[in-house]
């Protein structure tokens, strides 16, 4: 089999393999250069095979790359992801491999820009977020660190939240104040005792 011909795509970053008179592929240039392709080139299926895999390899790695790029992620949401564009498992073994070695990659710092997140806009309290890392595959070694650094106020923040929504149920009876601001609470994540102290300091007393 010889190439025939190279020609660049639409996307400049990528040039199609001509094989005997007709298309073959589509690569990367980076890879077409890295494999030394060239026109009237001798090549055999094993090394055509090495090539796309090579290519399908960069392809993965440019895209979890490229989902790293709108926020940090979790291993999992990347596994996850990539699992969705239906990628072989040895190939997102070896992205997830490229991405600790580039530093890309680390659950700790993860988690760490997910509570702050969480607490600072979202005023989730440690029982919601905790939920929300087991599911996104943070280990409870790391999670328990996080949360005891960075929930240790929790109360107070429970209690700063409830006296801003508790305006909000000025119309209605104690009964139902008590039963919807305790739901609100909950429902951001807070413990059943911080719910509890809260609401028996602002309704109870």
């Amino acid at each position: 089999m010889k190439i025939t011909d190279i020609t660049p795509q639409k996307d400049n970053d990528r040039v199609n393999i001509f094989i005997d008179g007709n298309f073959a592929f589509g690569l990367s240039i980076e890879i077409a250069y890295k494999y030394n392709l060239e026109i009237d080139m001798e090549i055999d299926k094993n090394y055509i095979d090495d090539v796309l895999k090579v290519e399908e390899q960069n392809k993965a790695n440019n895209y979890a790359i490229k989902l790293l790029s709108y926020r940090w992620r979790s291993e999992k949401e990347i596994r996850d992801k990539m699992n969705e564009k239906d990628y072989e498992v040895d190939v997102i073994d070896t992205t997830i491999n490229y991405l600790y070695d580039q530093n890309l990659l680390n659950d700790k710092r993860f988690a760490e820009t997910f509570v702050r997140d969480k607490i600072n806009f979202n005023k989730w309290g440690s029982y919601r977020i905790k939920q929300e890392l087991y599911m996104k595959g943070i280990s409870n070694n790391i999670i328990d660190e996080i949360l005891e650094e960075y929930c240790d106020s929790e109360y107070d923040m429970a209690m700063t939240l409830a006296k801003k929504k508790i305006s909000s149920y000025k119309n209605d009876d104690r009964n139902s104040v008590y039963r919807k601001l305790g739901g609100f609470l909950q429902r951001k994540g807070y413990s059943y005792d911080v719910v509890s102290k809260v609401l028996k300091e602002l309704i109870e007393k």
